[in-house]
């Protein structure tokens, strides 16, 4: 198990204490399913679609991925030739301290 921390504004953090104690859930145990509904299309519950419709409408919802699926070589060589033609992040910090 992994744990993980998050910052979240006061409050949201009440927000989220209080729907867990409403449901007699610890917050971890809430978060948890909240955020395991957010990217596992296959759980199906009221609770876990009530989450993933909230999500969609908040253009939060992440996309099912196919599982163990590599993008071909010609896509990997692709993308990092285009990424390596941006402008330094250094660049772009710089200008807005000026």
């Amino acid at each position: 198990m992994v744990q993980l921390t998050l910052r979240i504004d006061e409050a949201l953090a009440r927000r989220l204490k209080a729907v867990a104690a409403a449901q007699q859930r610890s917050v971890n145990a809430y978060a948890s399913a909240v955020l395991r509904a957010a990217v596992d299309p296959d759980l199906v519950t009221d609770e876990a679609m009530r989450v993933r419709e909230r999500l969609a409408q908040a253009g939060l919802l992440a996309p099912p991925s196919p599982s163990g699926s590599r993008p071909e070589e010609q896509a990997v060589r692709g993308a990092r030739h285009r990424a390596g033609q941006g402008r330094p992040l250094s660049e772009l910090i710089g200008e807005g301290r000026n």
